[in-house]
């Protein structure tokens, strides 16, 4: 995925893009000026989704390119790298966090991230939280009756969503095997036996987790939908359409794999509004 850019005039209006990307033969990185740009006062937005070391390359080159020229810089990262590494050996939360803070990008808005730990390591960042998308794109002239927790690493999350909906909400925990640490099971609140359920989570990779809570329940895939705030959806993940009716996510991350029934939330008209 490239890094998508483009400019707002003095009055945050949409303009035409004074930056764009390329790369020199050799593969390094490039941003090059548009000659009818204006320098000053603009502000400059990159959207970056993904993992990519080259595109985080190119966020840098073009972060330096806006500094130069005095403008306004912010950089729309919905998916934050290395969310899911806020602990051990190496520290990968802080190892991206410290390559964005080197970028001095005058604000950062991310959607949703996994941990607390690189919301505290990122400077100059705006957390954009996942109840209001899941109630506009999932929960509104839905017929949902409940919100599913899949663990307890989910309940913060799912509870939020609940509570805005004003549904209930159900917890569900994964249990583990106390001698080798794999996954043995899942258990979940007593579910009502008429309406649909909502999973709520904010990255689903492979998919095991929410297959095999699925399949806990003994409901129907009719009975049962699926929101994750990153759809990463590597490996097994395609089988998911097998138990859940509705599956949806947003585009801030490239996903590796299809999967049938899919849709996908656009998350630019929820970041760009937080852009000061």
């Amino acid at each position: 995925m490239a890094v998508e850019l483009s400019t707002w005039d003095a009055q945050g209006t949409p303009t035409t893009p004074t930056f764009s990307t390329m790369r020199f033969p050799a593969g390094e990185a490039h941003v090059k000026v548009q000659d009818d740009a204006d320098a000053g006062a603009t502000t400059e937005i990159a959207t970056l989704r993904g993992t990519s070391g080259d595109d985080l390359v190119a966020l840098g080159m073009w972060a330096d390119a806006v500094r130069q020229r005095g403008a306004r810089s912010v950089a729309l990262v919905p998916y934050l790298p290395g969310a899911r590494q806020d602990r051990g050996l190496p520290f990968g939360a802080k190892v991206y966090a410290d390559v964005l803070n080197g970028f001095q990008i005058d604000q950062v808005i991310a959607f949703d991230p996994h941990s607390p730990v690189i919301v505290d390591l990122v400077e100059r960042l705006t957390v954009v939280p996942s109840e209001q998308v899941v109630h506009d794109a999932v929960l509104v002239g839905s017929d949902y009756s409940g919100i599913i927790a899949p663990d307890a690493g989910a309940v913060g999350r799912a509870s939020l969503v609940a509570e805005a909906a004003g549904l209930p909400l159900f917890r569900a925990e994964k249990h583990r095997n106390p001698d080798t640490g794999a996954l043995d099971g899942f258990s979940c609140e007593p579910l009502p036996e008429t309406g649909r359920l909502l999973v709520v989570d904010d990255i689903c990779d492979g998919g095991g987790t929410f297959m095999g809570l699925a399949g806990s329940t003994g409901l129907p895939a009719e009975r049962l939908g699926l929101w994750v705030s990153h759809g990463v959806f590597s490996g097994r993940a395609p089988q998911l359409a097998e138990q859940f009716g509705e599956i949806v996510t947003t585009d801030s991350y490239p996903a590796q794999q299809d999967v049938p029934g899919l849709r996908t939330v656009p998350l630019s008209p929820y970041l760009t509004k937080e852009i000061r």
